[in-house]
């Protein structure tokens, strides 16, 4: 009986790594967040080919995790059956989807492409209509959680699309990610990470205002974060950020110059539905104040800068 299970087990777990390897997958895009996230890809038993405008960073993720490289997107996609993106904006997303070389050239009918790209809903939906035309799926998959993360397999994907295409990929999204659902039609993705941008944005600097005061007051801002953060005002910032932000500490994290992006494709997404974001533009002017100071790159707790130094 026991050799019957074993047999049934190890067929089952053969079966497993039969349909990862049978799934190929491309991902374009190796920054801080897309080059972790292929090598989880990789790590899992899928295989994976990368394409990075940086041919250097590419030959890196290959030598770590002993993919394969193209030197196009589209070749990258030719080797696929999901093509996974992650790049930095509207431009950069039809850079790489668009063209001779790009990956709109390289997929076959029936393959699905994630786009994890922060962008804004409308080029969303203007993939979803190139896509369409080619038999191809599009899901609109951008992700929250930052440079750790992606590191750690711990992203949180928020998708717009077609419920069969993210049935299809979903395992493929587990590999780095604790939680993703899929919230509406194309596009959707896209308007639920302005929604998380939004938030953010008011909660760093609540805590930014926060730590001063506690400062001015003479508190033991330590002591008194530790106790505030069991209660109502407890964030995710305030648990990952707090110590960084008491020590002066903004070279890391997701930068400034990102966050301004996203906070632009909000506010701008308000203008088109009617939505009033006030607390949000003070704070992308806020952000603004912290470029002038040097700060593109620094983290967006550096927020606090703007009280403090």
């Amino acid at each position: 009986m026991f050799q019957l299970f074993k047999s049934i087990y190890l067929i089952s777990q053969t079966k497993i790594k039969e349909t990862k390897l049978g799934q190929k997958i491309a991902f374009v895009g190796l920054g801080v967040m897309g080059y972790p996230m292929a090598g989880h890809c990789k790590k899992a038993g899928y295989e994976v080919t990368v394409f990075n405008r940086t041919t250097e960073k590419a030959n890196a993720w290959v030598k770590q995790y002993s993919g394969d490289m193209a030197s196009t997107p589209k070749l990258a996609a030719q080797q696929a059956n999901v093509v996974l993106l992650c790049v930095g904006n509207d431009d950069d997303l039809r850079s790489v989807m668009l063209g001779e070389n790009g990956v709109l050239a390289g997929v076959n009918s029936g393959d699905i492409i994630v786009d994890h790209t922060t962008a804004s809903a409308e080029v969303a939906r203007e993939m979803a209509v190139l896509c369409a035309e080619l038999g191809v799926g599009f899901l609109d998959a951008p992700v929250s959680g930052g440079q750790a993360g992606a590191e750690n397999g711990q992203l949180t994907v928020m998708l717009g699309g077609q419920q069969t295409h993210y049935n299809s990929v979903e395992p493929v999204i587990s590999c780095y990610a604790k939680f993703s659902q899929l919230l509406g039609d194309v596009g959707s993705g896209q308007l639920a990470k302005m929604m998380n941008q939004i938030c953010i944005a008011g909660t760093v600097q609540g805590l930014a205002e926060a730590i001063s005061f506690g400062e001015n007051a003479g508190l033991d801002c330590h002591a008194v974060i530790d106790v505030i953060s069991k209660g109502a005002a407890q964030s995710w910032q305030m648990e990952n950020r707090f110590e960084t932000m008491l020590a002066g500490k903004f070279d890391f994290g997701f930068a400034v110059d990102w966050m301004r992006k996203d906070l632009d494709i909000a506010l701008n997404e308000a203008k088109r539905n009617g939505s009033t974001l006030p607390l949000t533009a003070l704070v992308d002017q806020f952000y603004a104040d912290v470029q002038k100071k040097g700060g593109g790159r620094w983290d967006t707790s550096s927020l606090l800068t703007r009280l403090k130094y």
